[in-house]
């Protein structure tokens, strides 16, 4: 395959480099596969990543490359027809991209970003419209008390007026969201903290609320500080940098009660859309945008 193809993706000329070049050396899955797999999920995903100042993690030589870097700022040598949004912070002001559409995520994935990651806002850094749980388990846990945890949480959230869905980190844990009208980000940190110590309170055996890593043998983490304005995580349908190449994919409440495998590759997701549509549809629609009590 040459080294470089140029082609042109919704008018916007691109050019693709090393499509041959492996990624994941465990299973020889190549940079041309990841670029063709975000080709393909992008109908689902970037509606998950417009209006929101894009992360990168770019894995320049793959995942067992031994570089790996995180890109906030707009890459240099951007084409002037990316879209960027301005974050102003506390120390600094900054352009970030806004992966808005299929030539800019082409784009980006052609740069190594291997992992898209994004926000709980979008312009504002104090507007929040999303709320989300990491439920990420100690040694001796696993997926099974992530789901455990992750029906209680949404039990919790459905009693405040929440709807919550749910998705895979793409490693061994599980992503939980609900949307939020503009919500500050104190107020939405206080709540999520809440929620996480009602859930230890009620299964101390379970569940803890705290990073400290001497708490958590054998319990699940409900990491309640990815809302924080200065934090990102992972995108649905993102690819993740394992070992072997997963997926941050959205999944059911009934597979969530079941006890089905909910490990994901590129194309297993690919087929899951086609058969399914987003299940993160939810996330997106303006019924289920609620208020923090």
């Amino acid at each position: 395959m040459p080294d470089r193809i140029a082609t042109t993706v919704d008018g916007r000329s691109l050019t693709l480099t090393h499509l041959d070049k492996v990624w994941w050396p465990e299973t020889g899955y190549t940079k041309g596969q990841a670029l063709d797999y975000y080709a393909k999920i992008a109908p689902v995903l970037l509606p998950h990543l417009t209006g929101r100042p894009a992360t990168f993690i770019r894995f320049p030589h793959g995942v067992d490359g031994g570089s790996r870097f995180y890109n906030k700022h707009v890459p240099p040598g951007a084409p002037d027809w990316v879209s960027t949004i301005e974050v102003v912070g506390r120390d600094e002001s900054r352009q970030q991209v806004d992966v808005d559409s299929l030539a800019t995520l082409m784009w980006a994935a052609n740069l190594a970003a291997i992992e898209l990651h994004v926000p709980q806002w979008g312009a504002d850094p104090d507007g929040h419209d999303r709320l989300v749980l990491d439920l990420d388990p100690g040694p001796g846990a696993g997926m099974a008390e992530c789901r455990e945890v992750a029906l209680l949480a949404r039990d919790l959230l459905a009693a405040d007026g929440l709807t919550c869905v749910a998705k895979t980190s793409g490693s061994k844990g599980l992503h939980l969201y609900a949307a939020l009208e503009p919500t500050p980000e104190a107020a939405v940190g206080a709540y999520a903290k809440a929620l996480a110590v009602r859930l230890e309170r009620d299964r101390p055996d379970l569940v803890v609320h705290r990073m400290a890593k001497n708490l958590r043998a054998g319990h699940v983490f409900v990491d309640w500080s990815q809302n924080a304005s200065a934090k990102t995580t992972a995108a649905p349908y993102t690819l993740r940098a394992q070992p072997e190449p997963t997926v941050s994919t959205p999944v059911s409440w009934a597979e969530v009660e079941s006890d089905a495998e909910l490990v994901f590759d590129p194309a297993q997701v690919l087929e899951r859309v086609t058969r399914d549509g987003d299940v993160f549809a939810p996330l997106l629609a303006a019924s289920t945008t609620g208020r923090l009590p």
